[in-house]
């Protein structure tokens, strides 16, 4: 099968498992990665320097590095994050490395491919927008309709999404996005935190219509949760025709091919049938597969995802 070109779109832990496990099919991988971060290490030197928020960068960065002893114990030493009484607490190396190259020659993909190259690896990572961003929504609950802004806000914040943008409101996609996007052969989107990860990549205009122009095929990897219950992420027991329902109402003419579902989810027959409905209006099927990484934990597995994405990009390349 000739390699095919990918490229995956989120942020944080979600994303960095996805690129795992796609690193192992193919090297034209693509990864665009949201640039709203503003806690931690990635918040603090954001505000210092007006820079991107490195981190989600730093984890695809990781994920991505080479399969060799170089690779390896570089992505680790990314990775490191100091534990001081100082101002370097809670800093991780690979954050700093990109912001310093990003202080120095002004310009956030020129310091991504240089670090890549660092740490030789499979694919290129880029950045949603050109400036850092900011998330805003509208939650309406029980007490009435409360706005909500910055990502580690939204992500906990409780109650019915009403609206969801982005700040500044029509921020710069990198022309080398749009590019690979508008030769992928498949694009994939999610998991992660559905409205401070995936949904902002739907939030910018021009890359929302290079997606919906692309030729490519679409598959959207829904996340683990499926039954009501209280672990603090946002969207926490919402089902994954939830997840679609708000993904539509931001981009109603997104259409999907595959949406990756795990099997504990598809096991409940309503569930199963909801989602079947919602996804075949998108004009795609369902693919069902065991993704959870252990059966009581809402990450997905590397491995798993590997053998999923291998079995669907097969098939539909065949088509």
């Amino acid at each position: 099968m000739t390699q095919p070109k990918v490229v995956s779109l989120g942020g944080g832990h979600g994303l960095a498992a996805t690129l795992r496990s796609l690193r192992k099919i193919t090297t034209d991988l693509t990864a665009i990665v949201t640039v709203a971060d503003n806690g931690g290490s990635s918040g603090r030197l954001r505000q210092e320097f007006h820079s991107l928020p490195p981190g989600d960068l730093r984890m695809a960065l990781a994920a991505l590095c080479s399969d060799d002893e170089w690779g390896r114990s570089w992505a680790e030493i990314m990775q490191y994050r100091f534990t001081s009484a100082g101002e370097l607490n809670g800093h991780t190396l690979g954050n700093l490395l990109l912001t310093a190259l990003w202080d120095r020659d002004e310009d956030p993909v020129q310091g991504l491919d240089r670090v890549g190259s660092l740490l030789k690896v499979v694919g290129r990572v880029l950045p949603m927008a050109l400036e850092p961003l900011d998330i805003e929504g509208v939650f309406k609950t029980w007490e009435g309709t409360h706005v909500v802004r910055g990502q580690k806000e939204v992500a906990v914040a409780k109650g019915t999404l009403e609206d969801l943008r982005l700040i500044p409101e029509k921020p710069t996609p990198t022309h080398e996005g749009l590019a690979a996007i508008a030769n992928a052969d498949f694009i994939t989107l999610g998991p992660g935190s559905w409205f401070s990860s995936v949904l902002p990549h739907l939030l910018v205009g021009a890359q929302r219509e290079a997606i919906q122009s692309s030729s490519a095929k679409r598959i959207i990897v829904l996340n683990l949760d499926a039954a009501p219950h209280m672990h603090g992420d946002e969207l926490a027991g919402s089902s994954p025709a939830d997840h679609l329902r708000v993904l539509r109402k931001f981009a109603p003419l997104m259409t999907c091919d595959i949406a990756l579902v795990d099997s504990s989810i598809a096991a409940q027959a309503t569930v199963l049938s909801e989602l079947d409905e919602l996804v075949a209006a998108m004009g795609g099927r369902v693919f069902v597969a065991d993704l959870a990484s252990h059966p009581d934990r809402n990450h997905h597995d590397p491995e798993k995802l590997f053998s999923a994405f291998s079995h669907i990009f097969q098939s539909e390349m065949l088509r």
